[in-house]
């Protein structure tokens, strides 16, 4: 599943190549990965601009106008297909979009988990509140002092689950859990009550430099985005690479200290 870079990466070149165009059509072969009739998606998609894409997690969020948002959401499988129309359309494609400068924007699914939802501003706020996603760590505005707040109210969890749990911090997933912590030398099953100053200092550290450099290098592990005639399909570039330390920490016996 992609995480926080590799969704960065996918809304950065987005951003970049579908701003201002159209949406001149819609079709939807699968209804259950969309949050409304496919009659409706169409209509409501039809003649929006798209004004700008975001991210809030590993979601995608485009921006339209009219006050509304298509969130994209990838899980397993799913990748974002910018292509000319005359390219073939590939098997597992569900959703596909016309746009003005007659480029399509279609999405793909193998397993189908992946998701296209509709809303109002109003309600994508109440959508994302209700998700109840943790802190962007990205963000300025998230300092150590918020990180050790947070984790003081968590004393027994385990650090690496504790990291992915998409309600304490936004958008680290497995992979990047396992590299974050591997900066810092804590291993995965620690509880956060053992964790000293400084662990807890350098775990913060990871988190940004890790998810930093990773998504200032289009950290995308798999084609999420297609954007013909080059795709984006760049190796993650971080600091410790995952064929070493931190993929075997994952099987590891935990220290002694590692159930306090």
């Amino acid at each position: 599943m992609p995480e926080l870079p590799e969704v960065e990466t996918v809304c950065r070149d987005l951003h970049g190549t579908a701003c201002g165009l159209n949406i001149l059509d819609a079709k939807v072969t699968l209804p259950k990965l969309i949050n409304v009739t496919p009659a409706k998606f169409r209509n409501i998609l039809k003649g929006k601009t798209i004004l700008n894409v975001r991210r809030r997690a590993k979601i995608i969020n485009i921006e339209l106008s009219d006050g509304y948002s298509l969130l994209v959401h990838l899980k397993m499988s799913g990748q974002l297909l910018y292509l000319p129309p005359d390219a073939p359309m590939a098997k597992h494609t569900h959703i596909v979009m016309k746009l003005s400068n007659g480029y399509h924007l279609r999405f793909r699914d193998q397993r189908q988990f992946g998701y296209m939802k509709l809303f109002k501003e109003s309600d994508r706020q109440k959508f994302f509140e209700e998700m109840g996603f943790g802190p962007e760590p990205l963000e300025k505005s998230f300092t150590l002092d918020d990180f050790k707040a947070l984790l003081l109210l968590r004393p027994k969890n385990k650090i690496k689950p504790l990291l992915i749990d998409q309600s304490f911090v936004s958008g680290i997933g497995n992979l990047y859990a396992d590299e974050i912590l591997h900066f810092a030398h804590v291993h995965p099953l620690r509880q956060v009550h053992t964790l000293s100053k400084q662990e807890i200092s350098d775990i913060y550290k990871g988190i940004r430099q890790i998810l930093t450099l990773a998504s200032r290098n289009a950290a995308v592990r798999w084609s999420y985005l297609w954007i013909y005639p080059a795709s984006r399909a760049a190796l993650c570039l971080i600091s410790r690479p995952m064929t070493g330390k931190a993929n075997r920490a994952r099987n590891a016996k935990p220290p002694s200290n590692a159930s306090r």
